[in-house]
Parts: structure tokens; sequence; C-alpha cells
């Protein structure tokens, strides 16, 4: 079984000053993952500071050397970069100076995600659930372009249902069989209100790699807010054999307690 966490479940750290992307490496290591999973939250230096593509595509020799250090650090725990988590690069914008920013920002983290060796990167749609024709056009004219660009770096880019146009069931199927080559990462969570359940039904066939989304465990470890069982149980009668990954977001217990009855739930279901 191939095992990550990505690193946003280790956001509140982050915040306070008590995990960086080393730290979060030798932690994955300890709680048993067999890949890392970062969110480009945990790479702060490389972030544009909120404009989108500021930075250009280009990467400094500082930024290039930070990079090699992580690389390094990944390699000495003996685990490979899975998927790269990428926000801030989404596809659509209403006005196309911002859609041309955050195209600068997605090429960006394509080249950032091959230096670091990352199989998966992550970008979202981004728009509106209700995705208009012309929204729809843009958004597969982008996965187009950088679904070309990370297949050149031996990258398998994903959409993740997560927000705007891509967590209604029906949109992420609509970009999906447009756009050959793009792959989808499962959250088991992020849908709209009411279509849950469609979204495991229509879209687990398309996974790609996945997040298991928890929050709230009762006394026997079971996740409360979700049927984690029932969806891993799809997932696997629809062919899918890759990564679990995990996104905890506990609310009563910490980040690390989250995470590793994520992991046990996980293993529970698989045996």
């Amino acid at each position: 079984m191939d095992l990550s966490i990505c690193s946003y479940s280790f956001h509140r750290l982050l915040e306070v000053g008590q995990q960086d992307i080393f730290r979060y490496i030798t932690d994955c290591k300890e709680l048993g993952c067999t890949l890392l999973d970062p969110w480009n939250g945990h790479l702060p230096s490389l972030l544009p500071n909120g404009q989108p593509g500021a930075k250009g595509e280009k990467l400094s020799s500082e930024e290039e050397a930070y990079l090699k250090r992580i690389k390094a650090a990944a390699d000495e725990v003996g685990l490979p970069i899975g998927g790269l988590a990428v926000d801030g690069a989404h596809i659509y914008e209403a006005d196309p100076e911002k859609r041309k920013a955050t195209r600068i920002e997605a090429h960006r983290w394509l080249a950032i995600g091959e230096k670091l060796g990352a199989r998966q990167i992550r970008i979202d749609a981004g728009g509106t659930p209700e995705m208009p024709e012309e929204m729809f056009q843009i958004i597969i004219e982008g996965y187009h372009d950088l679904v070309k660009r990370a297949q050149a770096k031996g990258i398998e880019l994903l959409i993740e249902n997560h927000w705007g146009a891509s967590n209604r069931p029906e949109n992420v199927v609509r970009i999906l069989e447009a756009a050959p080559g793009l792959g989808l990462l499962f959250d088991t969570h992020n849908w709209a209100p009411g279509t849950q359940q469609q979204g495991w039904e229509l879209c687990a066939r398309y996974a790609k790699a996945t997040h298991v989304k928890t929050f709230v465990f009762d006394e026997a470890g079971n996740e409360t807010t979700t049927d984690i069982p029932q969806v891993m149980r799809r997932l696997i009668d629809t062919g899918y054999r890759g990564v679990w990954g995990i996104e905890s977001c506990p609310r009563q217990e910490d980040e690390y307690t989250g995470a590793r009855k994520t992991i046990d739930l996980i293993r529970r279901v698989l045996a």
C-alpha cells in the first residue's frame, strides 16, 4: 500500500512555525508514508506574495538551490514526491490579464515540480460552479496547454474536485472527457452541497490520486462526517490502485493525531 499525507494536513503547525517543508519530510517518514504530497503553502519562499505571475516562470539561482535542498532531504529518507498540490495557479479568471498571470504561475510550478521530481501536479480549474460555455472553453484550452507541458517534463497533471467549477461532479466529468491526459485528484469530501454521493458515483473511475479527507473521529476510530470505507471501496471497485493520500483537518485534535487516526482507518479498510 502506498500512503502519503498532503502537507496541508499540518497547515496549523506551519502557521505557528512548528513545521516547515523539511520537518514535514521527516514527519512523513516517521508516520509510515511511502511518498510525499506537499502543498505549495509549505514552500513560502516560492510563492508570489499574492500576485500570481509576479516572479515569472524562470527560477532564480537561490530558488533552484532551495529546491535541491528539499530534493536531497526527500532522497535522504527515501520518499519520492508523489504529488504537488498547487494553489494560486488556477486556469480561469474573468479578466484576461489575471488569467495570463495565473498561467505564468502554473508554468512556474511545473518547473518547480520538475526540479523536485514530482510525479503529479494538481492545478485547479478556477471559475464558478455554473461553468458557462465560454468559461468551459477557456478551462479546456488551459488544461490542453498544461497537460502538454507537464507531459514533456514527465509529470501527470491533475484537476481536483476543489472549488469553483470543479466541485460539481458533472463539471469534473465534462472537463476530464475534453482534456485527454488530465487525471483526477479525487477528494472524498470536496463536492458541492448535496452532490457527494453523485461525485463518488460519477468520478471515482477517473481517480489518479486521492485525498481521503477526515475531520472528526469517534472512540472506535471511525470518521463521523463521511463514510470513508464506502468511498474507498467504491474507488477499489473501479480499479483504483494508486496512492492513498490523506488530507486530515481535525476539528477536535492536534494535526499529528488526526493524521495517525486517518492512517489507521485506511489500513483497517484495506486489511
